[in-house]
């Protein structure tokens, strides 16, 4: 894959992460106003994002070196509690992701109760929620407060 391409991916990255915080607020804001079309429309186009996140991050880290933090001092463990923080809960949410839209989705059609999404949602979409957030701030410190000389 050409270079110049790969050297955007961590940015492109970085948008897709915060476009999913946006776009999970704004799904949280409709569910909790009732508006259940609203809501899907929101979800599906978060679920979407963030599989055109995950395929963009495995694309770069397929083909690119492995980048070093260049902070020092007390930020250096920080970050890499996030980067912890966020891997772990990246790996744990993600089929609990799935599972919740399939919830909701079979939930719309009538073929389980609502309560059963409602009830998975309000645990999995805070953990999706916290690795969007870290994944901004991990990109924020790593390309832009820290970069690699």
């Amino acid at each position: 894959m050409n270079s110049g391409v790969i050297a955007l991916l961590p940015h492109i990255n970085g948008a897709l992460n915060g476009v999913t915080v946006i776009l999970l607020l704004a799904g949280l804001v409709a569910a909790r106003q009732g508006a259940r079309w609203l809501h899907r429309t929101i979800m599906l186009a978060t679920l979407a994002v963030s599989a055109g996140f995950l395929a963009s991050y495995l694309t770069y880290h397929f083909n690119a070196p492995i980048f070093q933090f260049a902070g020092q001092g007390w930020v250096r463990p920080l970050y890499y509690s996030l980067l912890i923080v966020h891997v772990v809960l990246a790996i744990v949410v993600t089929p609990l992701i799935l599972m919740t839209a399939w919830r909701g989705l079979t939930a719309m059609r009538g073929l389980r109760p609502l309560e059963h999404h409602r009830r998975f949602a309000r645990w999995v979409w805070p953990l999706w929620f916290v690795v969007a957030v870290t994944g901004v701030a991990i990109y924020g410190m790593l390309y832009h407060l820290y970069p690699a000389g």
